[in-house]
């Protein structure tokens, strides 16, 4: 039957294309180093970073200025936020006050900025900070997003034959189980019809046989 065999197509299909445009791919800070402090009192900084919408990740090791804080990616705060393939975040670095939070520098962080082959973005604010960020997940979506106009409109057009293609599987699985399900009922009509005309049968025969006016009634 051709049903079956469609849903399948449409399940491969389904499963092929879907996780790449809903997964999350995992950021890590890699390294850093800030350049001033915003405080005037002679205190060690209260550095975090701050996704919108989301908690604060304090960075506990980054207390001194000019100097260079690597990491593993291990730590216990790590990693620092998750990103979308076509979802941008606004992000930041800030320094923790009394009465207003300082920042260091806040952008839009984006999958597509993870453009180098070992995953690796490097954020730079001038006076302010120099961040690394790590994620390798990342590289086929900052790879996508330098392709040239030609590419884009190809992969525009690939998306745009993609959709026709699941439209017209799923009006064909619907319109073939439409038609299944008709038949289906014609086929139970038939059969009820018939068995309600077999019924009525039997019934006339009984009658006349009661009666006496059958086909057998003379026969002794």
């Amino acid at each position: 039957m051709m049903v079956p065999h469609v849903v399948i197509l449409l399940c491969l299909i389904f499963l092929r294309y879907v996780p790449v445009l809903i997964s999350a791919a995992t950021i890590t800070l890699d390294s850093i180093e800030i350049y001033k402090t915003h405080d005037w009192l002679p205190s060690k900084p209260t550095v975090y970073f701050l996704c919108k919408g989301e908690n604060k990740t304090f960075l506990p090791d980054v207390k001194e200025k000019h100097v260079l804080y690597t990491f593993k990616g291990e730590e216990s705060w790590q990693p620092l936020t998750e990103l979308q393939d076509k979802k941008c975040k606004r992000c930041g670095f800030y320094e923790e006050d009394t009465l207003k939070d300082d920042v260091f520098d806040e952008w839009e962080f984006c999958a597509s900025d993870f453009t180098k082959p070992d995953g690796n973005y490097i954020h730079l604010k001038d006076k302010e900070l120099n961040a690394t960020f790590l994620c390798p997940e990342c590289v086929p979506f900052g790879n996508a997003s330098h392709h040239s106009s030609t590419s884009q409109n190809s992969s525009g057009g690939m998306h745009w034959a993609l959709i026709v293609v699941i439209s017209t599987v799923v009006s064909t699985v619907l319109i073939a189980g439409l038609v299944t399900a008709f038949k289906y009922w014609q086929k139970r009509k038939r059969q009820q019809e018939q068995a309600r005309f077999l019924k009525l049968f039997e019934e006339d025969d009984d009658i006349e046989d009661e009666l006496g006016v059958g086909p057998l009634s003379g026969v002794v």
